[in-house]
């Protein structure tokens, strides 16, 4: 059975390689800087390793992506020449959910992609100059998720890592959260005051550093884009 659309047209010829289900996700991560396997399916755990596999050879061999070096198992995987413009059609459907879709369902919660996404949009030059170990507890999870928790983030200047096992320091500042609360933060439905305001969210530890936090958590990059219910806030304000 052909598969496919058996249309010249390009539109169906590049959904055929674009529309597959996982794809754009998978593009997703490998633009927001994920280049080996296991980073890719860390931001997509839903997708079957062989089906991450099986995606990521369709758009090698559709010259999207390429191996860095050639051909060798366990190398960079990065965005070939010809899908330099896929980015921009990414920030495009991201521009969309994000102003007019609803995103903050419990079946959509997880924890764990929470965390791998603040990883990457902490800003490092704003850091103390000294390590720094933040660990995060989350309430209000769903009950079908059954990733790791809880989870720390070891901050320095160089680097943000992820653990999901105790790394052995000590720990500096605490979040205790509702999920859906902190995501709303992540989304910029909320500000990070409110939430504390309303006790969703909690910092525990050093006064500086629970004041300073907020600052480091660049949010989503997808944040500043308003939706129709905070445009309308902004306009009732004098």
């Amino acid at each position: 059975m052909k598969s496919g659309f058996g249309q010249i047209c390009p539109v169906a010829v590049a959904s055929e390689v674009f529309a597959q289900r996982w794809t754009p996700i998978i593009l997703r991560e490998m633009f927001a800087g994920s280049q080996h396997f296991n980073d890719i399916h860390r931001g997509v755990p839903l997708i079957s390793r062989a089906l991450l596999a099986q995606r990521l050879r369709s758009l090698e061999a559709s010259g999207v992506i390429a191996r860095i070096p050639p051909a060798e198992p366990g190398t960079l995987l990065l965005p070939h020449r010809s899908g330099a413009r896929v980015p921009h059609a990414d920030r495009r459907v991201g521009r969309v959910g994000q102003r007019w879709t609803v995103r903050i369902e419990r079946d959509n919660l997880d924890p764990g992609f929470l965390m791998w996404n603040m990883r990457r949009r902490i800003a490092l030059d704003r850091l103390p100059p000294r390590r720094i170990v933040v660990s995060f507890k989350y309430g209000g999870v769903p009950a079908h998720y059954r990733g790791p928790r809880p989870f720390w983030l070891v901050l320095e200047r160089t680097q943000a890592e992820l653990c999901i096992k105790d790394p052995g320091f000590e720990i500096d500042l605490c979040v205790e959260a509702d999920l859906a609360a902190m995501a709303k933060v992540w989304l910029g439905d909320i500000t990070f005051e409110h939430a504390q305001e309303s006790g969703k969210v909690l910092l525990t530890g050093s006064r500086a550093l629970a004041h300073a936090f907020p600052s480091w958590l660049m949010l989503s990059r997808f944040a500043a884009i308003l939706r129709p219910e905070r445009q309308v806030s902004q306009k009732q304000k004098p």
